[in-house]
């Protein structure tokens, strides 16, 4: 059947293991110095393990693979404990994969296996705090930042980067943001202190399903443009680091010489 599974760039990968350790399902092992994706039945597709690579060197294709398969995952995964069931419990939840975990909690059942699912930490483990659901709505005696601009700073269109052409002339000496796409909405001052005078870029580093092909418009942009300034702004949940290794590969293709300020974005819109 097609769907959609992970996939591992070998000239990336770096074996240094984090991957596997953020896998509960066991479908990754290192061999040979390499991350390798050793059971599609254990691989559900939803990529947890993309955030925690230093290396980027993970994403998510669609192909033909053998279906996966909640039962012999579950299988493997209570051989290694209550903290590895808590962590795969927390992911299936997350993805609102609620058909797995109706499976994944049955088999626990017939098994006899008891887990405090419900106040466990299990969010925390799963590594995926990207999609930990939090309610950050303030009150409405809150004070407003009064430095929010009330205008746009927007100075051009498109700004996503599938769209955008790599030879328009406002990139020429430009000082360009590059933003994971979540950030404008977390920081109520992104006009004013990230986007005013510059040029933006926004991606989604874990969504978008054409990251070679970012890294190769990147490159393109930087070598046809002298670009004054880059900077960076992300969130700081894992999976959102992979734009600063986006990055970091379309300077090294472009082959120029480029200093970059990153800048994290918390979940309660504070710059840490």
């Amino acid at each position: 059947m097609k769907r959609k599974i992970i996939t591992i760039d070998e000239k990336k990968c770096n074996g240094c293991g984090v991957c596997a350790s953020g896998c509960p399902e066991g479908a990754l092992q290192i061999i040979n110095g390499k991350a390798r994706l050793v059971s599609e039945l254990f691989c559900d597709g939803l990529g947890a393990c993309i955030g925690t690579c230093p290396q980027g060197a993970i994403t998510i294709e669609e192909r033909d693979a053998e279906p996966y398969d909640e039962a012999k995952v579950m299988e493997n995964i209570v051989k290694h404990g209550t903290a590895t069931i808590l962590a795969h419990l927390a992911h299936l939840k997350e993805h609102n994969q609620i058909e797995y975990l109706t499976q994944a909690l049955n088999f626990l059942r017939r098994k006899k296996i008891e887990v405090n699912f419900e106040t466990g930490n299990s969010a925390k483990e799963c590594g995926c705090p990207g999609l930990k659901v939090m309610d950050l709505r303030r009150s409405e005696t809150s004070k407003f930042d009064r430095d929010v601009p009330s205008q746009s700073e927007l100075g051009n269109w498109p700004i996503q980067l599938q769209l955008i052409n790599s030879l328009a002339p406002y990139f020429k000496n430009a000082d360009v943001v590059i933003a994971a796409d979540c950030a404008p909405f977390a920081y109520a001052n992104f006009h004013n202190r990230f986007l005013k005078g510059r040029v933006p870029i926004i991606l989604c580093p874990k969504l978008d399903r054409t990251i070679d092909a970012y890294v190769e418009k990147l490159a393109e942009l930087f070598k046809n443009n002298e670009i004054k300034s880059l900077t960076l702004v992300h969130m700081e949940v894992p999976c959102c680091f992979g734009l600063v290794k986006i990055v970091e590969e379309a300077i090294r293709r472009s082959g120029k010489n480029m200093i970059t300020k990153e800048y994290t974005i918390s979940l309660k819109g504070k710059v840490i």
